[in-house]
């Protein structure tokens, strides 16, 4: 796929990912088990949905021209495989945490795998 190709798909990818964070509140009462931490902590909520709601705006920000905000793209695909790979370990460890393996965390790796891959690379890119 070339990169005119990527931006354009990219630009929908960041939107959609902006959507499934603001989407986080939500799941975490229609499906605790794959997306809410036991027991429950309302404060780490609060936190978590915070910052993952203002991530998504920036998002949609940084659809309107990915370039120009690759930085907070590669944010985006690192820190995200890094909250995954983590949870996933918590998850393996912790039983009553086995739901996360079917809910947050494949969607954080799908999140980051799908960024990294429409990110165009090289130095020939100007934003």
């Amino acid at each position: 796929m070339d990169d005119t190709r990527k931006i354009y798909y990219l630009r929908y990818a960041l939107i959609l990912v902006g959507v499934a964070l603001l989407l986080l509140y939500p799941l975490m009462y229609v499906w605790p088990s794959g997306w809410m931490w036991e027991p429950h902590q309302s404060k780490y909520e609060q936190m978590i949905i915070g910052i993952y709601a203002t991530l998504a705006v920036f998002l949609f920000l940084a659809s309107k021209n990915p370039l120009a905000h690759a930085s907070l793209i590669w944010f985006t695909v690192w820190s995200s495989l890094v909250h995954a790979s983590i949870m996933l370990f918590q998850a393996l460890y912790y039983p009553a945490e086995y739901g996360h393996l079917y809910g947050d965390i494949p969607a954080l790796y799908l999140f980051a795998i799908v960024l990294a891959y429409l990110m165009p690379r090289g130095s020939h890119l100007k934003p």
